[in-house]
């Protein structure tokens, strides 16, 4: 109990954190919003002239486009989570401080973690999600079912997110910097995510493979299942398996790293 509410504080320093910067959220939404016109009219142009494209009608083309732009910070799509502030404290030495304290290294960091991604949730994303609903045709569905399940389906996606931009972090260990790192995070992030163009609109065999890979837990599975295109215990299954994964290989990374690197600074 003790723990649950250590990490509880984490998660909600976190919140705390991200909610401080009142301008740059105020600029997120802006920018979310825009972004999402300009992906709306360049979507609905390709689907008028490739109709059912992906197995997506236009209502859904849409509902994906306002989804992505909810959850673009939200799982930070592009980097700039926890990860970035791990990066610096393994390139400083700092993070022997976070090693010697009484908690599971990985864990405070994955708390911290889901804190920040709430709030993002709810102060960045919310507000151009809306706003897509109330200018355009969505395929949202009216039961509270579907919501229910999508709302697992964005926890377990912040996880996955996590995840990977933890195992991408903890390379610092010996790369010493990691500007390198967060570029390719960025690049597949946006890629294999589908935040430019939904995965099951792939051709051929890369759309096989970017469908099974993790980064497609993160806005393919949740829009999938809001908008009824799959059953959600498969999703849950799918998103669960790679959060355990990855999570598994986070956690031997950082044993390996902590007993054989020493780390800048001494």
């Amino acid at each position: 109990m003790d723990s649950a509410r250590l990490y509880l504080a984490v998660a909600v320093g976190g919140f705390r954190r991200y909610a401080s910067y009142r301008a740059a959220t105020a600029a997120g939404v802006f920018t979310n919003t825009v972004f999402g016109l300009i992906l709306v009219y360049t979507y609905l142009a390709l689907w008028e002239e490739r109709p059912g494209l992906g197995g997506y009608d236009q209502a859904q083309a849409v509902t994906y486009v306002w989804l992505g732009q909810c959850l673009y910070a939200t799982l930070a799509i592009q980097g700039g989570g926890a990860e970035k502030d791990l990066m610096e404290r393994i390139r400083t030495g700092e993070i022997a401080v976070d090693l010697y304290r009484p908690v599971d290294l990985q864990v405070w960091w994955l708390a911290g973690d889901v804190g920040r991604a709430v709030f993002q949730m709810l102060g960045r994303g919310v507000v151009p999600f809306v706003f897509g609903s109330l200018f355009f045709t969505m395929a949202l569905p009216a039961e509270v079912a579907p919501w229910l399940a999508f709302a697992v389906t964005l926890l377990l996606a912040a996880v996955v997110s996590f995840a990977i931009r933890y195992l991408a972090a903890l390379s610092v260990f010996w790369l010493m910097d990691g500007t390198g790192v967060g570029q390719v995070l960025m690049i597949t992030g946006v890629f294999f995510s589908g935040m430019v163009l939904p995965l099951n609109a792939f051709p051929g065999g890369l759309g096989d493979v970017v469908q099974v890979l993790p980064w497609a837990a993160q806005i393919q599975v949740p829009a999938d299942v809001l908008m009824g295109e799959r059953g959600p215990w498969g999703a849950f299954a799918f998103q669960a398996a790679w959060a355990v994964v990855l999570l598994a290989a986070g956690r031997l990374l950082q044993s390996v790293a902590t007993r054989r690197v020493v780390v800048q600074g001494g």
